[in-house]
């Protein structure tokens, strides 16, 4: 068992020696606790607060202690939103305290893009917890790990080892594609499904890696372009325009534009979301973090530390985040694809009387402006604020952001990025 363990290729590892596998699993969550920040009077304090947390969302749903209409008025608020241009809307919302939740358009299937990295990312701490590897257990880049997207790991040359706990930050707080491809080898797609199929066995497609969505949808237009090289992925991306793109694609795989088997970008990427990969349900992803939230999915030690990176989470600044009142906390992963966005997270207040801990999962679609896409899901933030749900039942109170509903029907000004 422990040659199997320590048989990974991609994993730098020191000598294993006669450790037992129990050890290795204490050096493990040693490493995560420092992470955390786990120590003394500290550790005391965090696992008593997620403990309490926990309790509560293992408790049965409590009565709604503030204005339940919260529900009402978000509804028709998403209807107006929905209405006001191309952008189509999906939201879910879940009260965690009184377990009320509502669905705009949930139970729909729609592409989740790189929210799809915060399975991954569970997947890898539960290796952590395994004892397979730790934080600072290294991966070295590969070649074939290029993707483009944002983030840096596709600046570093092959053969540079990266930490993991490196990979998990540039994966969720940047969106890094070739961190979250390099992290997927680690444990093997397979493993990321299989843990989202027993945690929600319904409302979920595959998963694929970032690379495979890539050769799929050039591979969709061009015979031979399933095989792209991760550096051939990187140029493609460089181009300015779709055109450009084409014909740099046509030279990559030595097929004229005359025998693609799609005519454009927007036609393959089109036949992409026809496959239904790597999309799936509002509300089975509101579930998903909700298990994750209560301590359901991972250790305490391994849920701190996740939630904690997501509340440092750099990318979609203009999305839900901008629509939320100042001041409350808001771990979340977004996901952006061509007419495709999304925001997940957990919200969460500090109100006098306790704090209010809500999910929210929103998506558009249709919308080719990432401006506009990026406009509906602030507006879904000021409208969360506005039905009372963060306010103690208070509705359109003045810390809830008024610019969204007075530009509902115009061009976001400045928006901030």
């Amino acid at each position: 068992m422990t040659e199997m363990i320590f048989a990974f290729r991609r994993r730098s590892f020191p000598n294993p020696g006669p450790a037992s596998t129990s050890l290795r699993r204490w050096a493990s969550l040693a490493h995560l606790a420092l992470a955390v920040g786990f120590g003394g009077a500290a550790s005391a304090e965090t696992d008593a607060r997620y403990a309490h947390e926990q309790s509560r969302d293992n408790a049965p749903a409590l009565a709604a202690t503030a204005d339940d209409r919260w529900a009402d008025h978000l509804l028709a608020d998403l209807a107006r939103i929905d209405a006001s241009g191309k952008a189509r809307i999906g939201v879910y919302v879940r009260d965690l305290d009184t377990g009320r939740a509502i669905s705009y358009k949930a139970d729909q299937r729609w592409y989740l893009a790189s929210m799809v990295k915060v399975p991954v990312a569970m997947a890898v701490l539960r290796g952590i917890e395994r004892g397979d590897y730790t934080l600072d257990t290294e991966v070295t880049l590969r070649a074939s790990d290029y993707v483009d997207g944002a983030g840096s790991t596709n600046r570093q040359p092959v053969g540079q080892p990266i930490a993991i706990r490196v990979l998990l930050e540039q994966m969720i707080i940047y969106s890094d594609n070739t961190a979250s491809d390099m992290l997927i080898d680690l444990v093997g797609i397979a493993e990321v499904n299989a843990l989202v199929a027993s945690l929600v066995p319904e409302g979920f497609r595959r998963i694929t890696s970032l690379g495979a969505i890539r050769r799929t949808l050039y591979g969709s237009i061009a015979p031979g372009a399933e095989q792209l090289a991760g550096q051939d992925l990187l140029l493609l991306h460089r181009e300015r325009s779709d055109a450009a793109r084409l014909k740099l694609l046509s030279r990559m795989v030595d097929v004229p534009a005359s025998r693609f088997r799609l005519p454009s970008l927007d036609a393959a990427y089109n036949a992409y979301y026809a496959t239904g990969l790597n999309s799936g349900r509002l509300d089975a992803y509101g579930e998903l973090m909700s298990l994750l939230v209560g301590g359901k999915a991972l250790s305490p030690l391994s849920t701190s530390y996740l939630l904690k990176l997501m509340e440092r989470v750099a990318t979609g600044t203009n999305r839900i985040k901008a629509g939320l009142p100042t001041g409350v906390r808001f771990a979340h992963k977004t996901g952006t694809q061509r007419r495709r966005t999304c925001d997940a997270g957990l919200v969460r207040t500090n109100e006098a009387n306790g704090q209010r801990r809500v999910l929210v999962v929103a998506c558009t679609r249709d919308e080719p402006s990432l401006e506009r896409s990026e406009f509906a899901l602030m507006q879904v933030g000021a409208a969360i604020c506005r039905s009372g749900l963060l306010t103690q039942g208070m509705p359109d109170e003045t810390l809830c952001h008024a610019a969204p509903a007075l530009r509902i029907d115009r061009q976001p000004v400045s928006p901030r990025r």
